[in-house]
């Protein structure tokens, strides 16, 4: 490990107990969480219950650390178990997605087991690109099977307490243009409606654009949306009042979101939150060091570094909330600093989600 990068993260941590609007400073360590990429984030967050397509999914990311070793025997018998179980599950699956969607749900399957034949080959000939290709495309349709299972209403409650906020009902894509090129996002408004709807609420009325980033540590985070003037966060027009969105956390099992209370209050610390702090280019919500509930517009990004920030151990978790991903453009990430700035956030899909209030 290279300790000169371990100093610089020491210095971070401390560093960010002097900061007002920021992620906050140490906390417990929970286990680790070994998936790192933002799409199996994703899809693991994603709301439903299907037992047999998650399997399926776990099957094939399980075997990114197997293609990394070059474990062919290992990667094979994974491969001919995922074509084994979609032929045996096949039915179940189907039968679990609404009648509307049935039929695109059956095409999608056939075509999905023509790529879980091909992955095995794939896997029989020892071809590494081949089969991360196959496999990506493969885990992409099981991504689309499983948002079939999605139905229009709203899976958790939302405390009646914040029925003025904006929410977002769903998941949506942004833009993000900077002064350094572009990247794309996606919002998870079923983990953190209201996170997320704030978010895209300040999007879509242009409040981002032309923002700089004011604060940027390496190996930790990128923050922006401190707007221009006086104020540390987006004024309501309608109350001349700083908006304010509470701390939102999902836990995984629960039904309840967490609202305004960090996992260290609550006594958990062993638990990963549905949306973690795991890959670089997670969105993350920053409130000051004194308050939960006062996050109002600023934003950053964490800058995941595995020998500072182990997924699943860093020191972010439960004590802020997450409430997307970058999916593009990460190298656009790693050259952002505090002399650049983002120009504008468009999004692409997912506005008609938004609400402006309960």
């Amino acid at each position: 490990m290279n300790i000169k990068r371990v100093l610089i993260g020491f210095l971070i941590i401390l560093s960010s107990l002097s900061i007002s609007i920021c992620p906050p400073a140490l906390a417990a360590l929970p286990p680790g969480n070994a998936i790192k990429s933002p799409y199996a984030l994703l899809r693991n967050a994603l709301p439903i219950e299907q037992k047999e397509l998650r399997e399926l999914q776990h099957n094939l990311e399980d075997t990114s650390d197997l293609v990394r070793g070059g474990r062919w025997p290992a990667i094979n018998k994974a491969a001919s178990s995922s074509l084994f179980l979609l032929n045996r599950k096949k039915q179940g699956i189907l039968s679990s997605i609404p009648q509307g969607n049935r039929d695109k749900g059956e095409n999608i399957l056939i075509s999905l087991k023509d790529d879980l034949k091909d992955l095995e080959e794939a896997s029989s000939e020892k071809n590494k690109e081949k089969f991360i290709q196959i496999r990506r495309v493969s885990l992409e349709k099981i991504g689309e099977l499983e948002s079939l299972l999605l139905t229009d209403e709203f899976p958790y409650n939302i405390p009646s307490e914040f029925d003025d906020l904006p929410r977002l009902l769903g998941r949506a894509e942004v833009l993000i243009e900077t002064s350094k090129g572009p990247m794309n996002a996606i919002i998870d408004g079923y983990n953190a409606p209201l996170t997320g709807g704030a978010f895209i609420d300040l999007a879509l009325k242009g409040f981002y654009d032309d923002l700089p980033f004011n604060r940027a540590e390496d190996f930790y985070i990128l923050q922006t949306g401190d707007p221009k003037g006086d104020a540390i966060g987006y004024i309501d027009p309608n109350t001349n009042e700083e908006r304010h969105v509470p701390l939102e956390i999902r836990v995984p099992g629960k039904l309840d979101t967490v609202y305004n209370k960090s996992f260290e209050e609550i006594g958990i610390y062993t638990e990963v939150p549905v949306l973690p702090f795991a890959t670089l280019g997670t969105l993350g919500w920053a409130h000051s060091g004194e308050a939960l509930d006062d996050g109002s517009s600023q934003f950053f990004f964490f800058l995941y570094e595995a020998e500072l920030n182990p997924a699943g151990r860093n020191l972010i978790d439960g004590r802020n909330a997450a409430f997307g991903y970058v999916v593009e453009g990460f190298e656009v990430l790693e050259e952002l600093g505090v002399k650049d700035k983002i120009k504008s956030i468009k999004v692409l899909s997912g506005a008609n989600l938004l609400k402006d209030h309960a």
